[in-house]
C-alpha cells in the first residue's frame, strides 16, 4: 500500500502544486483522500496484528518449537486488515469534491479539492458524511493516531515483563532470544517512523479545527501539503527500514532482485542445487559413518538365522 501511494498519489499531489490543474479532475479529489486514509489504517492494524503476534511469542509455553504459521491464515489476516482499512475510508469518497477559484491577481484558475458532502446523496447517506466530517479530526487522532502506539507499548510492556520473568529461569535459548528482542526492535523501530510522521498531522487537524475562520486559505492549503509529504516520506521509509532491520524479508527481497536480474537458468540452476544437495548428503553421510558406503556384499546361500 506504500507503494501505491508514492506512485499514484504522489505524482497527482506534484502536478497539482505545480500546474494548479487536478491531475483526473474530481476522480483524483475522491481517490487520493481515500488512499492516504486507507494507508493509514493499513498501518495501524498491521501494527496491531504484529504487537499481538509477538505477544503470543512471549506467552506460547514452547516459543521456540511454535510451528510455522499458515499461509492461508496470514492471508485471512492481511485481507481483514486491507478490507477493513478500505471500509473505513469509504466516507471520504463522499466527502471530498472538485473545486476551482480564480486569483484576484493575475486571473489564473486554479483547481482544489473541497471538503463539502455530495449535495446529491440520499438524505441518510448525506447525514452520516456529514457526520463523518464532524467527527474527522477526533477519529483521526483516536484510530490512527492513539491506537497503534498504545497497542504497541501495552504489548512491547507486556512482553518485556514476561522476558524479564522468564531469564531469570533461563528458559530460553539465546539465540532464540536474540531473534524475539531483533523482531520487537523492528516494530518498535516502525512505530516510532509512523508517530513521528502523523504527529504534524494531528496537530494540524485540531489547530484547523478550532483556528480556521483566522486562517487564510493559502495557509490551510500549504498545512495541507505538509501533511501530505510527511505521509509520503513515511511511505518512502517504512519499506526500507523493514527490509534493513528484517534480515529474513530482506536477504529474501535482496534473492528475489538478483533472480529477476540474471533471470534464473532453470539448468544451471537445477545442476547447482543438485550438486550442492548431493554434497550436503554426502557430508552428513560422513558424519554418522566412518567410512564411505559400499556395495552390500551378496548373502550367502547356507547360514545361520543370525
Amino acid at each position: 500500500w506504500d507503494f501505491l501511494i508514492l506512485f499514484f498519489c504522489l505524482p497527482v499531489v506534484i502536478f497539482n502544486e505545480i500546474t494548479k490543474k487536478r491531475l483526473l479532475g474530481d476522480l483524483s479529489c475522491r481517490i487520493v483522500p481515500f488512499m492516504e486514509v486507507s494507508s493509514l489504517g493499513v498501518t495501524t492494524f498491521s501494527l496491531c496484528a504484529l504487537g499481538i503476534d509477538r505477544f503470543h511469542a512471549a506467552t506460547s509455553p514452547q516459543a521456540s518449537t511454535r510451528p510455522i504459521e499458515q499461509c492461508q491464515s496470514i492471508i485471512a489476516k492481511l485481507a481483514v486488515i486491507w478490507v477493513g482499512s478500505m471500509t473505513l475510508s469509504v466516507p471520504e469518497i463522499l466527502l471530498w469534491q472538485l473545486a476551482q477559484d480564480t486569483s484576484p491577481v493575475s486571473g489564473v484558475v486554479t483547481e482544489y479539492c473541497t471538503m463539502k458532502p455530495w449535495s446529491n446523496l440520499p438524505e441518510s447517506i448525506y447525514s452520516l458524511v456529514l457526520t463523518y466530517q464532524n467527527a474527522r479530526m477526533w477519529w483521526y487522532f483516536g484510530c490512527y493516531f492513539c491506537l497503534p502506539i498504545l497497542f504497541t507499548v501495552s504489548c512491547q510492556l507486556v512482553t518485556r515483563r514476561i522476558r524479564s520473568t522468564e531469564k531469570k529461569s533461563e528458559c530460553r535459548g539465546t539465540k532464540h532470544g536474540q531473534c524475539e528482542g531483533h523482531l520487537n526492535c523492528t516494530i518498535i523501530a516502525l512505530t516510532i517512523i509512523y508517530g513521528l510522521c502523523t504527529t504534524p498531522e494531528n496537530v494540524c487537524n485540531i489547530v484547523v479545527a478550532y483556528m480556521s475562520p483566522d486562517m487564510s486559505k493559502q495557509t490551510l492549503d500549504l498545512l495541507n501539503l505538509i501533511n501530505q509529504f510527511f505521509l509520503f516520506f513515511k511511505c518512502s521509509v517504512t519499506p526500507v527500514l523493514l527490509l534493513c532491520l528484517c534480515r529474513p524479508l530482506g536477504q529474501a527481497f535482496m534473492d528475489c532482485c538478483c533472480c529477476c536480474c540474471e533471470g534464473c537458468g532453470p539448468d544451471t540452476t537445477s545442476s547447482e542445487s543438485s550438486a550442492d544437495s548431493k554434497l550436503k548428503t554426502e557430508m552428513s553421510s560422513s558424519i554418522f559413518f566412518d567410512k564411505p558406503r559400499e556395495t552390500p556384499p551378496p548373502l550367502l546361500a547356507l547360514g545361520t538365522p543370525c
